[in-house]
């Protein structure tokens, strides 16, 4: 059965997974990138290869989406899979269910620092990375000579956030980037909690790899490991070969340094509602 470690993308998915990945499946808590290996992203080309349809629309691998699933759960092991795909349905065909999925850990990210990452990432200017965020049909496609590859549906980010928030299929945890930023060790150990209960885990909590874990999932240590191995996650910038730091800014990451005035209120009033809510205001 499937844990899904769900977000909007560039909302600190690939933090968590870092920490849980070096959490279960290393000796020591010492992370290297390769422990990645081991929490898949869903849906990526890797999964739809042996699709022999002729892909039209890219929205059609959603037909195949739980049929993989299924292949996937075919040992009944526990796995777990990075997603950026919202709780959704697309042509009817759900992106997962109960069937396929013990649970969910959804990351949730301050929109108005998210916006100064999907810049960076998707080489977008500020207004260009707002655009991004409310579109109402928003999809990141793979496509490899015209060929359909993969299909990601984001939707807006108020969408996305909702969409498994609200999801009653399963059960879902929701934790905030920020309180893993700032409350490192209890958020991480929220998180642990939650997966060994979700799979029936009698393993008592292990503080001292936990903090051995969060010490090697430092952003600096990160940052560094990327900057001497490279990271093969990182995106290529346009007309270039030069590898986008994919670890960019971590805390100097500050909208109220960064963002204008007026792309501050115009945030604010977009994502008023979810703002409150979540604490950010």
């Amino acid at each position: 059965m499937i844990i899904w470690l769900a977000s909007y993308p560039k909302s600190g998915n690939t933090w968590l997974r870092s920490l849980i990945s070096s959490y279960y499946f290393s000796t020591k808590g010492t992370f290297d990138f390769n422990l990645l290996n081991y929490i898949d992203q869903f849906p990526s080309p890797k999964y739809f290869e042996d699709v022999k349809d002729n892909i039209v629309n890219p929205e059609d691998f959603s037909k195949y989406w739980l049929n993989k699933q299924s292949q996937i759960n075919k040992d009944k092991k526990l796995r777990f899979f990075k997603t950026h795909a919202a709780m959704c349905k697309i042509n009817n065909n759900p992106f997962t269910d109960n069937k396929n999925t013990l649970g969910a850990i959804y990351i949730l990210r301050d929109p108005r620092n998210l916006i100064t990452s999907l810049s960076n990432h998707y080489q977008l200017n500020l207004n260009e990375s707002l655009d991004f965020m409310i579109q109402e049909k928003k999809a990141l496609v793979d496509r490899v000579d015209n060929k359909f590859k993969a299909f990601v549906p984001i939707f807006s980010w108020q969408f996305h956030l909702k969409s498994w928030i609200q999801n009653k299929s399963f059960k879902t945890m929701v934790i905030r980037y920020e309180d893993l930023t700032n409350e490192t060790y209890y958020t991480f150990k929220k998180v642990i909690e939650f997966i060994d209960s979700l799979a029936n885990n009698k393993n008592k909590f292990d503080k001292e790899k936990a903090k051995k874990t969060i010490v090697s999932c430092s952003f600096k240590n990160l940052q560094d490991l990327e900057k001497n191995k490279g990271f093969s996650e990182a995106l290529t910038k346009k007309n270039s070969k030069e590898k986008i730091k994919f670890f960019n800014l971590g805390k100097d990451n500050d909208y109220r340094k960064l963002l204008n005035e007026d792309l501050i209120n115009k945030m604010n009033n977009i994502f008023q509602e979810e703002l409150v809510k979540y604490k950010y205001e």
